[in-house]
């Protein structure tokens, strides 16, 4: 019993534990670090805190700011900050798909770093043997998955005119279990008998960050794919509302919208709103005329390049739409003429809207759980690069869950790449059952005599 007492003292998880010297640190958590206020940082007192990163904001803007009040300066310090990377946003969209997925893959990592950082900030001083190393080896591996899985969906033809490649894909499936099965082996060897629970915890944060970070990075290029427009709206939208939500909060909030991030309004939460939905009508109207953001990112094997040349869909072709009869009242219109995605860019919006922000909500909630202000001081008077993507993430799930169920079709070009893979034997078997299919339906005889 002695034993199995000495034992269960030196088990006992850290998160449970309060040390004595976290009472006397109550007294200095009375000024509030993101709405955390000093009732629950009592109760969370047994959680250790993350250093908190210096403020690295330019010298240049401390100086023109410094007679301005703490409110006003960090409302020009993100205003500026703000307006250089949408400029950055444009820059790259410039550049093409290739550096899109670029940066996209840059991000990932980066946030990836960041929460990562804050698990090693916390437990540190436990000197888990191999946690760090670990952490990036399964990012490697489920990045290794994704984006094989892309490389064969995409650039079939590619894959299949290399036999390195070819073998690659393959057995991409397996290669990529087997790179996990090491890891989780690694794993398992690493374990510690007084840091069993402990090394579990960081087990779980390591898979939770790939989930949340990983999975959605890899659905952001999968939009891409499908077009540029359904790349550049979503994340258009997010930051209009980002930005308007905050200008409306800045100037006319008055009521909290939620605890969990004391800054938020109703005002702010509104206001976004509905200046995001007319954001996204109006932008999706200029980028719906041009081929460049509307046509399928597709990779010509003749040019080793990507293409943006298609007849456009049916959802980029003006129509004309009859206003309900209490518009028609009001504007004298009785039709008004639209893009289909316009009405498409709606639903996106709204999105945006009032589901994006609890992803911010989510982060926000992470953040007070362990006393930090920002996930890290990435962007002055903006954090890291994951409290500005916190949102982001959630709505490229939505984009992609929304174009597989409403907007995505049978690809015949994908077919076609698949049929060319198979044996010749094979081949004409699916040739005759199809022949079949035609006569049975009475379109061979048609065809055969247009063709004449």
């Amino acid at each position: 019993m002695t034993e199995l007492r000495h034992r269960g003292a030196r088990d006992t998880d850290p998160l449970q534990q309060q040390p004595s010297e976290d009472k006397g640190s109550d007294s200095e958590l009375k000024v509030e670090k993101d709405g955390v206020s000093d009732t629950e940082s009592k109760v969370d007192s047994g959680v250790p805190e993350v250093p908190v990163p210096p403020d690295d904001t330019p010298e240049v803007l401390n100086k023109a700011l410094s007679g301005l009040s703490s409110r006003w300066k960090n409302w020009w310090v993100r205003g500026i900050l703000t307006l250089a990377m949408i400029s950055f946003f444009f820059f790259i969209i410039y550049l093409g798909p290739m550096v899109l997925m670029m940066i996209v893959l840059c991000v990932q990592i980066k946030c990836f770093h960041e929460i990562i950082t804050i698990g090693y900030s916390v437990y540190h001083s436990y000197h888990l043997p191999w946690f760090r190393t670990l952490s990036w080896y399964f990012l490697l591996c489920v990045n290794y998955f994704f984006y094989g899985e892309t490389v064969t969906d995409y650039f079939f033809t590619l894959v299949q005119r290399e036999e390195p490649l070819r073998i690659l894909s393959k057995y991409h499936r397996f290669i990529s279990f087997v790179l996990y099965l090491t890891g989780f082996c690694m794993f398992v060897l690493s374990l510690v008998k007084k840091h069993y629970r402990l090394q579990f915890y960081m087990f779980g944060w390591t898979h939770v960050t790939l989930l949340i970070v990983v999975t959605q990075s890899h659905l952001i290029i999968h939009n891409l794919f499908e077009g540029m427009i359904w790349f550049i709206v979503p994340i258009s939208c997010v930051i209009c509302n980002d930005i308007m939500a905050y200008m409306f909060g800045f100037f006319f909030g008055r009521t909290p919208l939620i605890k969990l991030s004391p800054k938020k309004t109703w005002e702010g939460f509104i206001g976004g709103l509905f200046a995001t939905i007319v954001f996204g009508i109006m932008l999706s109207y200029v980028m719906a005329g041009y081929h460049y953001f509307v046509c399928p990112v597709e990779f010509n094997n003749d040019s080793n390049s990507f293409e943006r040349d298609c007849e456009p869909s049916e959802l980029f072709q003006l129509q004309d739409y009859a206003l309900p009869g209490i518009l028609e009242s009001v504007t004298g219109w009785t039709t008004v003429r639209l893009y289909p995605f316009q009405i498409h860019s709606i639903a996106l919006s709204s999105f945006a809207s009032i589901v994006g922000p609890f992803g911010g909500f989510f982060a926000s909630g992470f953040k007070r759980a362990f006393k930090i202000k920002d996930f890290a001081n990435t962007i002055p008077g903006h954090g890291g690069i994951m409290d500005r993507f916190d949102c982001q993430y959630l709505m490229a799930t939505f984009v992609n869950v929304y174009i597989a169920s409403f907007i995505r079709g049978p690809n015949p070009s994908k077919v076609i790449q698949q049929l060319l893979a198979l044996r010749a034997d094979q081949q004409l078997h699916i040739f005759n059952s199809l022949k079949a299919h035609l006569t049975e339906k009475g379109l061979l005889p048609m065809l055969e005599e247009a063709a004449a």
